[in-house]
């Protein structure tokens, strides 16, 4: 397993699957937050197209537990990222986040934007720029949903969520089937693994005061070049497309892709559409940049 020293001595740790791709790597940051990188797997087989490079946090997976754990937090999370980069000794990143990752991964473009050179933002948080989803917004996307069988225990459950009066555990365990886009024995099991999975003490601090500063962050990002693409779940209630679209406002060219029939894990719902939006959105910048350095 591959490791390298953190701005604190920390070890982390990272892994690398190559598929049948070589070359220049796509750095890959998990969400949870604080979950190891696992459950993202190999993003529906977007490492046939490149090769992966999927960190695990610190207090994650194959990464060691920091002494001081304050260094949860988000914002003092981004020196781990960039201590990565100078140990696979890269100049630019391609960068792709999901979920909670992506605030990771904004607020690195944010701080160094030299160093990134295609950035991927995954059915995305929005913390970092300090957006809010609504309610009522969840509850919409939550009602495409009417047909499936398991619809009748799960929207009461969420009703109750967002309105401030859930009944603990069993209503967040019922509204589970919202995430995926299918709710079927892969997305059960991806579900069961995940929960395993996530260091919750980390998780506690990794949005603690002064963790986001979303007006400079968003002041930093006016300025960012690089290509952004955003990727958002048509049936996401994590990160609805009206938020995404939102989000995206911020990163001035970026793109959005809103996957049909998808949930907050898109590679699984849609394996080849997802790796296709990737892979075609990395390749045709790539070209771009070489046609443009001409």
């Amino acid at each position: 397993m591959p490791t390298f020293a953190a701005f604190d001595g920390t070890e982390l740790a990272f892994h690398e699957i190559e598929g049948g791709a070589a070359g220049h790597p796509l750095i890959c940051v998990p969400g949870g937050p604080m979950r190891d990188s696992r459950y993202l797997g190999d993003l529906g087989g977007l490492s046939e197209h490149r090769r992966l490079v999927l960190l695990d946090p610190r207090g994650t997976g194959a990464s060691a537990v920091p002494s001081d754990l304050s260094s949860y937090r988000c914002d003092r999370l981004v020196d781990d990222l960039e201590a990565l980069r100078e140990h696979l000794e890269l100049e630019r990143l391609d960068l792709l986040g999901h979920s909670a990752g992506t605030n990771l991964a904004i607020m690195y473009a944010a701080r160094y934007p030299q160093h990134v050179d295609r950035l991927v933002l995954v059915t995305p948080s929005a913390a970092a720029l300090g957006l809010t989803v609504t309610a009522e917004a969840r509850l919409d996307i939550a009602r495409l949903r009417t047909e499936e069988s398991w619809f009748g225990a799960a929207y009461p459950a969420l009703q109750r969520i967002v309105a401030g009066h859930d009944g603990g555990g069993d209503d967040w365990s019922a509204i589970d089937p919202f995430y995926y886009g299918r709710w079927d024995a892969a997305a059960q099991a991806h579900r069961d693994a995940g929960e395993r999975h996530q260091n919750d003490e980390a998780a506690a601090v990794f949005a603690a005061e002064g963790a986001f500063d979303p007006e400079a962050t968003a002041i930093a990002l006016a300025a960012f070049a690089a290509p952004t693409l955003f990727i958002a779940g048509a049936v996401d209630l994590n990160s609805p497309p009206t938020m995404v679209v939102e989000l995206a406002e911020s990163i001035p060219g970026s793109r959005v892709a809103v996957q049909a029939a998808a949930g907050h894990f898109p590679w699984l719902d849609d394996a080849h559409r997802f790796a296709s939006t990737v892979e075609g959105f990395l390749r045709a910048e790539a070209s771009a940049r070489v046609t443009s350095a001409r």
